[in-house]
């Protein structure tokens, strides 16, 4: 491996501290000096002038983990907006493990509007065979992983709602020890998404042993981020205090027009309780106002439970049953058609191609096209025909909420970016990390660079335990990331979404310069990461 010296730059080492210039010296894979004086040194030179010169940047929340085995071009989007490091395995889904009774194909398809297609016959049985995938593919970047509790409820459980036995519990415990084992950062609930929402607190206590006696943390997809957003965090808190692990909040949030301005503050407060009280609570963000996830969590879990077969719904009669769930409240769950409507919501992803012409449509819109009287009807119909594997994007957030979220200073910057492969997908797919640098630090002001290199870097990385990751200091992975502030920048939007960011001068992973003025140079310079 060659030796690097990157000269020149303004160096922002990942701390919340105000920047230096200073040269980088990069020997076997690391950091091996940071100051002055290496011109006598034989290394090949990156002229950094008129940079900055930042840790690659850590996505603790990006839901790749099917995508880095596909091997269909995973990388280009990565690199191009300077992420080096991905943790795969939030909101409780994942690939991994796979049902023991070799069921598993029908929760494939339900979180393949988030991770995409699940690579068949790839040997991701469990925890420690998917680590071996990971290692033996050609990892653009570096990889890490969470276990996905609602993946571990439906390999023991299926999507029954019926509470777990001691023997299932006793299982679906087995799974996180074996995931620790091999390494995982810790455990991603998804609460809002079945099996997992019917999962009881005692059952959480049980499951979530192995990973807090490893020093795991826990990161939360909560279970409604609207009416019932402040219920929602305290719940988690709670489910964090008695396990007795440090808690993160996903994707951290207020939707429902009205909510906006008002449940974030509430929310926050309940957050700071508890970190007054001592307890380890953080969140994060992704910087849009709109989010994305798949069509059948538009749908209420009881109707959900009623209707096992989505091809129901192709009937008068399931499509009325559909109309009517939606035209209701739910304890508990939030109803998106009618906190923001019909217009807020399109379709991102299709799995069939009579279907693809609907993607970057709203479900007015194309209630209007289909010459249906309710869009509730459209939303029958994608079920009906496309098995649940169907993404939305939903335009469910306040801007000014995102700005409160963003500037909190235990909050770091994630995609969450699904992978369904849609042709309309959420522009974070392709830009967050861009997005944030440019409109939030360059445009708005809303926190100096130093503050918003460290939520991209040193944080995410010390949060997920991955130790030696996320700083330029010596002996530090030399994962670095060169580019001029005013030129970096995100190209995709809701309207024109695959557009890759642009701006970036020099990507190393590991020590390998994976990407040099846009352009990527290698594709497997990544590894596997663990936690410690």
């Amino acid at each position: 491996m060659e030796r690097i010296c990157i000269e020149g730059g303004l160096v922002y080492d990942g701390t919340p501290c105000l920047p230096s210039r200073a040269d980088i010296l990069v020997e076997n894979g690391r950091i091996a000096a940071l100051g002055h004086g290496f011109a006598g040194i034989a290394a090949k030179r990156i002229d950094a002038r008129g940079c900055v010169v930042t840790p690659g940047f850590v996505d603790m929340h990006r839901h790749c983990d099917a995508a880095a085995l596909r091997q269909d071009g995973f990388g280009t989007i990565e690199l191009a907006q300077g992420i080096t490091t991905a943790v795969g395995g939030n909101c409780g889904l994942a690939p991994v493990p796979a049902a023991s009774d070799g069921a598993e194909q029908a929760f494939y398809e339900y979180i393949e509007p988030v991770t995409g297609p699940i690579p068949r016959n790839c040997g991701m049985t469990g925890y420690h065979s998917y680590v071996q995938a990971l290692k033996a593919a050609r990892l653009p970047m570096n990889m890490g992983f969470l276990a996905a509790a609602g993946a571990i409820r439906y390999a023991v459980k299926g999507f029954s709602k019926e509470p777990l036995t001691a023997k299932e519990t006793a299982r679906a415990a087995a799974y996180v020890e074996e995931a620790m084992a091999a390494g995982a950062c810790g455990v991603s609930l998804g609460i809002m998404y079945r099996p997992e929402c019917y999962t009881t607190p005692q059952e959480y206590d049980a499951i979530l042993a192995p990973a807090a006696r490893r020093g795991g943390i826990l990161c939360t997809h909560i279970r409604g981020e609207g009416d019932s957003l402040v219920a929602s965090v305290q719940e988690v808190i709670d489910i964090a205090a008695r396990a007795g692990m440090p808690l993160n909040i996903s994707h951290f949030k207020a939707t429902g027009v009205h909510n906006w301005g008002k449940a974030i503050f509430r929310a926050i407060e309940c957050i700071e309780a508890a970190r007054a009280k001592g307890q380890p609570v953080t969140a994060d963000f992704y910087p849009y106002d709109g989010g994305s996830t798949t069509l059948l969590s538009l749908l209420p879990p009881s109707l959900l439970e009623s209707t096992p077969d989505l091809r129901v719904f192709g009937t008068r009669a399931g499509c009325d049953d559909l109309r009517a769930a939606l035209k209701q409240q739910h304890p508990g769950w939030d109803n998106m058609a009618q906190s923001i409507g019909w217009e807020r919501i399109r379709i991102s992803s299709a799995a069939l191609e009579q279907n693809r012409a609907a993607q970057g449509k709203s479900v007015a819109k194309l209630a209007q096209e289909w010459g249906m009287s309710e869009p509730a009807d459209v939303v029958a119909r994608l079920l009906a025909e496309e098995n649940g594997r169907t993404g939305v994007i939903v335009m469910s957030m306040d801007w000014m909420d995102v700005r409160t979220v963003a500037a909190l200073p235990y909050t770091a910057l994630i995609s969450d970016a699904l992978y369904g492969g849609g042709g309309s997908p959420h522009p974070r797919l392709y830009g967050a990390f861009p997005r944030f640098l440019h409109r939030m630090v360059q445009q708005d002001a809303l926190m100096p660079m130093e503050q918003a290199i460290h939520k991209m870097t040193a944080m995410p990385a010390q949060r997920m335990g991955l130790v030696g990751r996320g700083r330029i200091a010596p002996g530090y992975a030399a994962d670095l990331a060169v580019f001029a502030p005013e030129e970096f920048c995100d190209t995709a939007t809701y309207a024109d979404p695959c557009r890759l960011a642009q701006g970036l001068r020099q990507l190393l992973v590991n020590g390998t310069p994976v990407l040099q003025d846009g352009a990527v140079s290698a594709r497997s310079a990544g590894r596997f990461v663990s936690r410690g």
